[in-house]
């Protein structure tokens, strides 16, 4: 019998055939709307469905959260890919063939991301972010440019380096675990090598855990493995470039948490949380100093994304409760904020021309409408109140500094830095005299509405049944 689980990722592999064989765009596009949004009923019909121990999938509050999160911004995405490649196709930048393979590669990294996110199988959770990887690689290129080849291809290079990484560290804790757990799928599973965690060789986990964490990190964007995410926001559909910051970076950092929750089992084990809690910040502090050297837009937004996974690092580092949480609450306003920043930029650039800052101000005047929405978009990720990613940020910094002073003082820098260059931005693109085309805007604001509602409303109340939510999956982070 077929539960939710199963239909998350059995809805994205059906979709696939059919997308990449549907030669109208429209019904392409309305199809993959359609797949988005039973592979999200399915995924929120996990809520209230029992799960029984499985070989092959786990589910509990942490990746259920994702989940959700997942195919939610999925869905969303897929309604604003529908006006913005109807722009492309119009303008000639993209043909039909093309997003017919779009549409295919979409739901090829939706199930992908799921797969990972479901596996209760360090190999088969592998295999499900390198898939993602490489159709995102492929959607990167997809305007075959010079620049989007190259984008693609760094993307590529960077990121089989790094996935080889972690599959050499995914052996490693896989050859610890088999003398104690035993061979073949229970060395594998999640659930077994956290309850085995001290008995586990702590040597051999400390190393498979440098080599994991540089491979996932690569796909998290932590600096300095990060080049490969400037590139790829860029050159690729802004659509992908949504998914990239608000979902697979999302999938890398889970699945670094997953084997954090392995180390922290074994008291002889490396200090795992120091470890990402100083990779956090710096990344934190490296993006925003180099967000005030950006002059494409979309690169703006990609070192947005480097300095705030840096700070969900750096949280789950951190570690305890409080810290916990926020780095959960972080996470969630990070992929709906920046995802409907994207959708803004998406569209600017299609009104514009341009992805170039300096040719694209004036917003206010030209395209109003979108001037709000891009403004609301960056006081958002800037971490203004009443967004809910002040609230993350609030409780991490007043973590951090009852347990660590110093380190407070270097993340409240990190933000301040980042701050600025974000409003300095902002002004640049929504006041001044008018620059650039000033072409009508085709295209469906709901999407990024509809994410900036949801970030307010986390700002000013969050139901109690989501702070128990939170607070459980925090104390499954230990």
């Amino acid at each position: 019998m077929t539960g939710p689980v199963e239909a998350t990722l059995i809805i994205p592999a059906t979709a696939i055939p059919v997308l990449a064989l549907v030669s109208s765009y429209r019904l392409g596009a309305a199809l993959n709307i359609l797949a988005c949004a039973l592979t999200l009923g399915a995924a929120t019909a996990l809520l209230f469905a029992d799960h029984p121990r499985s070989d092959l999938f786990i589910i509990d509050d942490f990746n259920i959260f994702l989940l959700v999160l997942t195919t939610f911004v999925g869905f969303t995405t897929s309604i604003f890919s529908a006006t913005y490649l109807a722009h492309e196709i119009e303008i000639g930048r993209l043909t039909p063939l093309f997003l017919r393979f779009y549409h295919a590669m979409y739901q090829t990294l939706m199930g992908a991301m799921n797969v990972a996110l479901v596996a209760n199988n360090i190999g088969l959770m592998w295999v499900g972010i390198e898939v993602a990887t490489l159709s995102t690689v492929m959607m990167v290129g997809i305007y075959r440019t010079p620049e989007a080849i190259e984008a693609a291809w760094k993307y590529f290079i960077l990121g089989s380096v790094g996935i080889g990484l972690a599959f050499f560290g995914t052996i490693l804790i896989y050859l610890v675990a088999q003398d104690v757990v035993g061979d073949g799928l229970p060395a594998m599973s999640w659930d077994l090598l956290v309850k085995s965690a001290p008995m586990l060789d702590a040597k051999l986990l400390s190393l498979a855990f440098v080599f994991l964490l540089v491979g996932y990190g690569t796909k998290v964007g932590l600096a300095p493995f990060h080049a490969w995410l400037p590139d790829a926001h860029a050159e690729g559909p802004t659509p992908i470039s949504a998914v990239l910051s608000g979902l697979l970076l999302n999938v890398a950092l889970y699945a670094l948490l997953r084997f954090k929750m392995v180390l922290a089992g074994n008291a002889s084990a490396i200090d795992v949380g120091a470890i990402m809690a100083g990779l956090g910040l710096v990344s934190l502090v490296f993006a925003g100093f180099m967000l005030y050297r950006r002059r494409d837009i979309k690169r703006l937004f990609a070192y947005s994304s480097i300095e705030h996974m840096g700070i969900a690092t750096f949280a789950f580092g951190m570690g305890g409760p409080l810290a916990n949480f926020a780095g959960l609450l972080h996470m969630t306003m990070h992929s709906l904020i920046k995802s409907g920043i994207f959708f803004s930029v998406g569209h600017i650039a299609q009104v514009k021309g341009t992805q170039r800052i300096a040719a694209i101000s004036g917003m206010s005047v030209t395209h109003p409408v979108l001037a709000l929405l891009f403004s609301l978009g960056v006081i958002a990720i800037a971490g203004l109140p009443p967004f809910g990613m002040f609230t993350s940020e609030f409780l991490l910094v007043s973590s951090t500094f009852a347990r660590q002073p110093a380190l407070s003082i270097v993340l409240v820098a990190g933000l301040l830095v980042a701050f600025g260059a974000l409003i300095l931005r902002l002004q640049d693109v929504v006041f001044g005299e008018p620059a650039g085309k000033a072409q009508t805007a085709q295209a469906s604001y709901i999407p990024a509405y509809v994410h900036l509602t949801l970030v307010l409303v986390a700002g000013l109340w969050l139901p109690g049944p989501v702070v128990q939510w939170f607070r459980g999956v925090a104390a499954l982070l230990g």
